[in-house]
């Protein structure tokens, strides 16, 4: 998800960068969500409504409102350049969908159908991110006669409720130095994070075990030992996750992450 943005400015350039970030942040938590809500519906239907609950609050307090905010500051702005005035029209009417699918995702009436409403979310969502960074951040950053930075200050809901440090200290990845990537694990939902991205690898950890209530596990398979991973679920939630590692390498590392 990460795109090479030619700014007129370098503080404009830091908050494209900054946007881009909070990008995979959202990306990488939806993803994790999402994986949980169709472990659930295949293993447990009926620990899914906690986790399709938890995955609409997630929808309603971070990524609908950062649309929001996109069209109060962002889209305005693009739309009066004529080379962005379609491509605006089209990513608000994806915004229309975003919130249709959420709503679909409220409503459905089985967790399969759940399932499914979460994974077409994500894949719309992971697409509309696409073009924001790739086509209008660069537009409006690259603009002389725009200031991206301007536009964006203060502007918690598009820059990340102030967990920009966060996603700076984890990078989204890891750098290459980690291994983001009271039962055996057998009936409990698997994380395999060794085909995802690398860039919201984190992210998506976090956005499952954020999905696993007090009493119930998770499996999280990674390339190798996760060890700065698991100071960063430390760092997050103080004492509430146990780990056991059910197989150390050489192909994977199986870790069980149970929710005290």
């Amino acid at each position: 998800m990460s795109t090479l943005t030619i700014a007129s400015d370098p503080q404009d350039a830091a908050a494209a960068e900054a946007v881009e970030a909070h990008h995979t942040q959202l990306a990488g938590e939806l993803a994790g969500r999402v994986a949980m809500l169709i472990a659930a519906a295949e293993r447990d239907p009926a620990a899914a409504d906690a986790v399709r609950a938890g995955l609409v609050d997630f929808c309603e307090q971070d990524l609908l409102p950062h649309a929001a905010a996109e069209e109060e500051t962002l889209y305005p702005v693009a739309h009066d350049l004529p080379a962005a005035r379609l491509l605006i029209d089209g990513m608000l009417a994806e915004h229309r969908r975003l919130a249709a699918l959420v709503e679909a995702l409220r409503t459905a009436g089985s967790a399969v159908r759940a399932a499914a409403e979460g994974r077409a979310l994500q894949v719309l969502f992971v697409e509309h991110l696409e073009k924001e960074n790739a086509l209008i951040l660069p537009l409006l950053a690259g603009s002389p006669e725009i200031s991206l930075a301007g536009l964006l200050s203060g502007m918690l809901d598009i820059l990340g409720h102030g967990h920009e440090g966060e996603a700076a200290e984890s990078g989204g990845g890891c750098g290459g130095t980690c291994g983001c990537g009271g039962s055996d694990g057998t009936d409990v939902p698997e994380l395999d994070v060794r085909t995802v991205p690398h860039s919201i690898r984190h992210a998506t950890v976090f956005g499952a075990i954020a999905a696993v209530p007090s009493g119930r596990a998770m499996v999280l398979v990674a390339p190798h030992d996760p060890l700065p991973l698991l100071g960063q679920i430390e760092d997050r939630h103080p004492g509430a996750f146990a780990v056991d590692y059910l197989e150390r390498g050489p192909e994977a590392w199986r870790l069980l992450l149970t929710h005290r």
